[in-house]
């Protein structure tokens, strides 16, 4: 099929395409990748009147360090520039780990940082990988700039907090504290498909190798990322032995998260899914945080 008929811009400078946004509102889609976008728009799920395309805005294909450590990306830095990337494998090597599980290489050279935050799929590993790293992200508008945190920008499936007007241009990750460790796991049915169930866990350590802090954050489980607040307070505080573990990994599993069924997996199995993968994962980064002292 092909998209109905739309007027195209191509702006060059961020004011620019906030002009067109302020202008035509709810009837403008902004085209980053396009990954998502095209295939939408030629089965005609959405129609927008005016497209956007912010591919020949330069200043948004950057990824920086900040002076705290922590890292600055782009909202139009591509997947495989954040691959590859040494400065993000050495201050973001959780985001690092998650690049390459991301679709194909060929999406990879054209998806973008910011168009898969924005477009809120519960099912993207950027998505749930940004909240478990704490990121913050800088929206801005012809109104001016604010600055909101990850874990408030989703708040339904292919939802965000985006006003019609404003243009996500910047995600800033904080630094990671001293014995802190991550870890990625998934499982999907085929290689590059969207996984059935994922987690992103990222912890730190006390001096006395107790567990100081504790997120963990699942992917397609919801209809957004699903924050385990829960198995994080029953870790919090404690010894990260295999029982204390396996029991965050059983509250997670059963009382943090809301998976659905499909016909690739039923609600039980992807608990069932969330409760090995949690499990693993917390393994995984406990002795990587034990290595970072």
């Amino acid at each position: 099929m092909k998209p109905a008929p739309f007027k195209y811009y191509a702006p060059t400078t961020v004011e620019e395409a906030l002009t067109h946004l302020a202008e035509h509102g709810y009837d403008a889609k902004v085209l980053a990748g396009g990954q998502s976008l095209i295939p939408m728009m030629n089965f005609r799920l959405v129609q927008p009147s005016v497209l956007v395309d912010l591919n020949n805005i330069s200043e948004l294909s950057f990824i920086n360090p900040d002076e705290n450590g922590g890292l600055r990306v782009g909202a139009m830095a591509r997947h495989h520039q954040v691959e590859v990337d040494p400065l993000v494998a050495i201050q973001a090597p959780l985001l690092h780990e998650t690049m390459p599980k991301i679709a194909t290489a060929q999406i990879r050279s054209r998806g973008t940082f910011g168009g898969s935050l924005s477009h809120a799929d519960p099912s993207a590993e950027l998505v749930s990988v940004n909240v478990a790293l704490d990121g913050r992200f800088r929206l801005r508008s012809q109104n001016g700039e604010r600055w909101v945190p990850a874990h408030e920008f989703f708040i339904g499936l292919f939802t965000t907090v985006l006003q019609p007007d404003e243009l996500l241009v910047e995600v800033a990750l904080p630094a990671m504290p001293v014995r802190s460790g991550w870890s990625l796991m998934e499982v999907a049915r085929r290689p590059h498909d969207f996984a059935l169930v994922g987690v992103a866990a990222v912890v730190t350590l006390d001096e006395n190798r107790l567990c100081q802090q504790a997120r963990m954050v699942f992917l397609s489980a919801g209809d957004v990322p699903m924050v385990a607040h829960r198995a994080a307070e029953l870790l919090k505080g404690q010894a990260p032995t295999r029982e204390s573990i396996r029991a965050a990994a059983e509250i997670a599993a059963s009382e943090d998260i809301d998976p659905g069924g499909d016909i690739h997996a039923t609600a039980e199995f992807r608990c069932h899914l969330a409760n090995v993968l949690a499990r693993r994962s917390l393994e995984q980064a406990f002795e990587r945080a034990a290595g970072n002292e």
